[in-house]
């Protein structure tokens, strides 16, 4: 599932139709005894009212569970107003406006995100069977929240417009509750928390909340452990030279792009950045930069094939290395990789996520 055309750089309008709450609205049938279990007790985490509770429709076509855990989480803010209502029911109110908004409006078959978060701090599943997938902690479900990212990534709406204005306490500590259950049920560290507009040209999550994801990888990596610290991405343009850009050119070919590997960034390089860029709406600019990357760099273990694999060995190689750049991902390149997140105080895991991608190219 993809992100419908977005007209302009934000992630939703103010709609004054779909997402507006009426006074009367019903509040949804209270959570079975299992299903409370699956969304509390078994995660060991925050309440989250599922699909029933909060009187979801069905979804148009079954949702589809992939086989594997996500990478990352991507926090966005709704972009509707700041409700002074903090009650349940506004709560479950605004999980049926946007689920109808989805469905009815953008075509979706279900609500995009996983989770939202009201200004009151309640928590309510999104997508239909994402508490059940949370719970398992082995799977999730495709999600329709960030083109480029809904196979691979946890969506966490908040509601509210977050340009000018922070979020409630109560909310942004319900944030961290789900932050840090999503990453002790999935090993995820707490530097694998992002904002939609780190892959989507977008304004979401709005100036403040995008301000505080440092605070909250902090607050996250409080409670699970390990480091907070997340270390950025290099810039690549027209002109450039040398492994970083040749790293480029095989994750573009990782990803469709017709381009050869020879480390110079010219106009075909130019040209495969910006078409991989407009495929995922990123800004469009010809230059790999925050968005582009984030895209690209896609974790890569032992069993790894392609690509994707020469680019990382390629990295190694100009660190020192002397890996065979043949695209297999064996029990050398995962040494390889090892070693190289030891010299960089990393952990030692041999994965190559986004943070270990990201002290490579550097």
């Amino acid at each position: 599932m993809s992100d419908l055309p977005i007209p302009r750089p934000r992630r939703r309008a103010l709609l004054s139709g779909a997402f507006a709450l009426g006074a009367g609205a019903v509040l949804g049938t209270a959570l079975p005894g299992t299903a409370r279990a699956a969304a509390g007790a078994a995660l060991a985490g925050p309440v989250i009212s599922g699909c029933a509770a909060w009187g979801a429709r069905e979804p148009s076509s079954p949702v589809k569970l992939l086989a594997t855990g996500p990478q990352k989480i991507i926090v966005h803010h709704t972009a509707t107003p700041n409700s002074t209502d903090y009650s349940q029911a506004h709560a479950f109110a605004l999980s049926r406006s946007i689920q109808a908004d989805h469905m009815d409006a953008r075509g979706w078959i279900d609500s995009g995100q996983h989770f939202t978060i009201s200004r009151g701090g309640w928590i309510t599943e999104g997508r239909h069977s994402s508490v059940a997938a949370l719970a398992a902690g082995t799977q999730q479900v495709e999600s329709a929240h960030c083109t480029g990212q809904n196979t691979v990534a946890v969506g966490i709406e908040n509601e509210g417009t977050y340009t000018s204005v922070d979020l409630r306490s109560a909310q942004y500590a319900k944030l961290v509750d789900l932050c840090a259950s999503i990453c002790s049920q999935y090993g995820l560290r707490a530097y694998q928390i992002f904002g939609h507009r780190d892959f989507n040209n977008t304004e979401c999550p709005g100036d403040r909340l995008y301000a505080l994801l440092p605070q909250l990888r902090a607050d996250v990596a409080a409670r699970i452990g390990g480091s907070p610290a997340w270390g950025g991405w290099p810039v690549a343009r027209l002109g450039d030279s040398g492994e970083r850009v040749r790293s480029l050119q095989y994750l573009l070919a990782s990803r469709g792009a017709t381009i050869v590997a020879d480390g110079s960034f010219g106009p075909a390089t130019e040209s495969a950045v910006r078409a991989f860029q407009t495929t995922n709406r990123a800004g469009v600019d010809g230059v790999a930069g925050n968005q582009t990357w984030h895209q690209l760099a896609h974790p890569l273990a032992r069993g790894a094939q392609g690509d994707a694999v020469k680019a990382l060995q390629g990295q190694l190689n100009a660190r020192g290395q002397t890996l065979v750049v043949d695209g297999s991902f064996g029990s050398g390149t995962e040494a390889g990789v090892r070693a190289f997140q030891t010299s960089a105080s990393l952990p030692a895991d041999g994965v190559a996520d986004a943070r270990t991608w990201s002290r490579l190219l550097a």
